[in-house]
């Protein structure tokens, strides 16, 4: 305990936000690492207080948390010590290290025995996805821990054991633990879902399950010790009610975060950047990035660090988009969410991002086309191609996540939402956009693609769209495993299935001899592109659905029985589907959506 021994004693009672700062602060600059359970008990401590049988009336999110009081529920130094101690005591009074040998790395028996003794002191009456049952202070005071909180609490055991290799691993939605002196070793350590299966001690999942959106595809965040804090500050809950925070809590939070940002712990670390953009939102500290910024941050992180793999940094991003009106902009952040979660096969582990989805084409879109409806403004949405084209996307993702998956992801329900949005764009508008029937590249189905739209490829909002998606594109040549065609062939490849040349050129010897006077043109790096004189957008669809609905979606009378039909019919096809290698590993605390 030689950690908790040096904290000055003087600096408590914890009592305002300031205090709880500068002792992270002390944590993060120290020579030593950061005590994970120390840090956990404090600020457990102080969101419990905040947020648990509160009776005194609570903040609306939507209050400026500048506004209010920064004082807390003092928390005393010896709660604190009793606490620390108790952790200590139940890690090393039961885990007996000498008979597993002179240890410099963990094994996986051990990991498994320090999940033993967390897993098994655990409280089982209690629902596990509750909020504020993250922290080390909820298990030591009530036994009580959520899937993130028992990760978190295992890799802290270990701490207090003296090993320095055992890390957390986090998806979007789960979380494990890595070891190993490279640190390539994994081990589930917790369930998933609503049940509990007993997975503790496993290698984290290979073959189909490992290509689920529950493990990134192999690109989770794996922490370091600071980062670790980082996910600890993350995890903090200010709920109150669906409604209302507890924002002292929810300063606390910012502030915290923000120490982590300055320091350099959250560059690696997308979802804690989109959480801070989120508080930000609500209340923007003076000197600060805007939230939009952090928003467009959150993402550029989850492309350089892990191979544009995570879905949340867009949604966040479509969030804040769509509280503010901005529904283009909405419309193409979630077009490149579905863009990534195209690259993954659908499994029942994966049921919070389905249903973040499924809100999303059933509520939040019809809500939008509902609003614009109302209005006969020339620059609505329901004018504007390219949004047409941003649904188009949204829905071929969706598709191509359901194919070659064990479990069918479309039914009616998502059917007639979008029957009804299309109906809501005229044929004019539809008849503009450029369908594609086939990808760019040849073998750029789910193994190693980003996305399929010539439009907006990119998925980063930036002006110089077209010279990031050449270069997105040359990247995927340079690393592709199978040698391109001739770019001639590519470019017929692409435009196959179109109709490409002018009839009346043909018949009567007028206008151009192309449609929309386009020419098929490869480039010196053997990308092609159909290119055109005209702004129409241009999209690529890859799933074997979208693409049977082409012709169905730009006809100028609407079938919406042929395209639910088509829609909802369980694919027998399995495009493209390799048995890939599992590439490594892979949570996200879950928190209420403010949309």
């Amino acid at each position: 305990m030689a950690g908790f021994r040096q904290l000055d004693r003087k600096i408590f009672p914890l009592q305002d936000i300031a205090s709880v700062v500068r002792l992270f602060k002390k944590e993060l600059d120290g020579k030593s690492e950061p005590d994970l359970a120390l840090l956990s008990i404090i600020v457990g401590a102080v969101e419990n207080s905040m947020t648990c049988n509160r009776s005194y009336p609570a903040t609306n999110e939507n209050d400026v948390f500048g506004d209010a009081p920064k004082h807390l529920t003092p928390v005393e130094y010896h709660i604190v010590e009793a606490l620390y101690t108790k952790f200590h005591s139940i890690i090393k009074g039961t885990v007996d290290l000498s008979i597993y040998g002179d240890l410099k790395y963990a094994t996986r028996e051990l990991v498994k025995r320090v999940s033993d003794v967390i897993w098994n002191s655990l409280t089982r009456s209690y629902y596990k996805d509750r909020a504020h049952l993250q922290s080390l202070y909820s298990y030591l005071t009530g036994n009580k821990l959520d899937c993130f909180g028992v990760a978190f609490a295992v890799v802290a055991g270990c701490q207090v054991l003296g090993f320095s290799d055992v890390h957390l691993a986090l998806s979007e939605d789960h979380a494990w633990v890595v070891f190993g002196e490279r640190g390539d070793q994994t081990a589930e350590v917790t369930w998933h879902g609503k049940g509990s299966e007993d997975k503790r001690g496993q290698v984290v999942a290979t073959g189909v399950g490992s290509h689920s959106w529950l493990y990134v595809n192999g690109y989770p965040i794996v922490c370091d010790r600071w980062m670790e804090v980082a996910a600890l500050v993350s995890a903090i809950n200010p709920s109150l009610s669906i409604t209302n925070d507890a924002v002292e809590v929810a300063l606390l939070q910012q502030e915290l975060l923000w120490l982590l940002y300055d320091c350099g712990h959250l560059a690696q670390f997308p979802i804690a950047i989109g959480n801070l953009a989120d508080l930000e939102e609500i209340s923007p500290t003076p000197g600060r990035p805007p939230c939009s910024s952090l928003f467009q941050e959150a993402i550029m992180s989850a492309r350089k660090h892990y191979n544009n793999q995570h879905v949340y940094p867009y949604t966040y991003q479509a969030g804040y988009f769509y509280r503010h009106n901005m529904y283009k902009e909405a419309f193409e952040s979630w077009a490149n969410a579905s863009d990534v979660i195209r690259l993954y096969n659908y499994s029942r582990d994966d049921e919070e991002i389905y249903k973040e989805l499924m809100e999303i084409a059933n509520e939040l879109i019809p809500h939008i086309i509902k609003v614009v409806s109302s209005g006969h403004s020339a620059r609505s949405i329901l004018k504007d191609p390219e949004c047409f084209a941003h649904l188009l996307r949204f829905y071929d993702g969706i598709c191509q996540w359901e194919e070659g998956s064990p479990t069918p992801v479309l039914h009616i329900g998502w059917a007639k939402p979008l029957v009804n949005t299309i109906s809501k764009f005229d044929a004019e508008v539809r008849s503009q956009v450029v369908i594609l029937a086939r990808g760019l590249l040849e073998g750029s189905e789910k193994d190693g693609k980003e996305g399929g739209d010539v439009l907006n490829n990119n998925n980063d909002c930036c002006k110089t769209r077209e010279g990031d998606l050449i270069s997105t594109l040359e990247s995927k040549v340079k690393d592709s495993k199978q040698a391109a065609l001739h770019p001639s062939i590519e470019a017929l490849t692409a435009a196959c299935g179109e109709r490409i040349l002018n009839r009346d050129f043909l018949l009567q010897g007028g206008g151009e001899p192309f449609v929309g006077g386009s020419e098929l043109a490869a480039t010196s790096s053997g990308i092609d592109l159909l290119k055109t004189e005209t702004t129409q957008p241009k999209l690529v669809l890859h799933s074997e659905k979208m693409r049977g609905l082409k012709d169905l979606l730009l006809a100028e009378k609407l079938n919406t029985h042929a395209i639910s039909l088509q829609l909802t019919a369980q694919s027998q096809v399995q495009v493209g589907k390799k048995v890939r290698e599992d590439q490594g590993l892979g949570a996200r605390p879950k928190r209420a959506r403010r949309e």
